[in-house]
């Protein structure tokens, strides 16, 4: 269930801005939305699974934060980093 560090390296390899970073929003975001997508693969299994229902919703409340910060100060990056992970909004 949990993201191993070969694939979070892969993801911050593919949206970093430079070989250094690690913490931008791009490769934020991305991260989020991997593990978003892993947690609900699990939820539909497990529906009663509430401690991990809780996981899932912060992690969705901090993807849309970010997400919103990104809009308010660079709208291109935004929208090519929503085009790139295949994100509806």
């Amino acid at each position: 269930m949990a993201m191993t560090k070969e694939e979070k390296q892969k993801l911050i390899k593919k949206y970093a801005k430079d070989e250094k970073d690690c913490g931008s929003i791009e490769v934020q975001v991305a991260i989020l939305t991997e593990e978003i997508n892993n947690l609900t693969e699990h939820m539909k299994q497990h529906p009663h699974d509430y401690h991990s229902n809780r996981g899932l919703l912060k992690k969705v409340g901090r993807r849309k934060n970010l997400l919103n910060y990104l809009v308010k100060n660079d709208i291109n990056r935004y929208r090519k980093l929503i085009k790139e992970l295949g994100l509806r909004k």
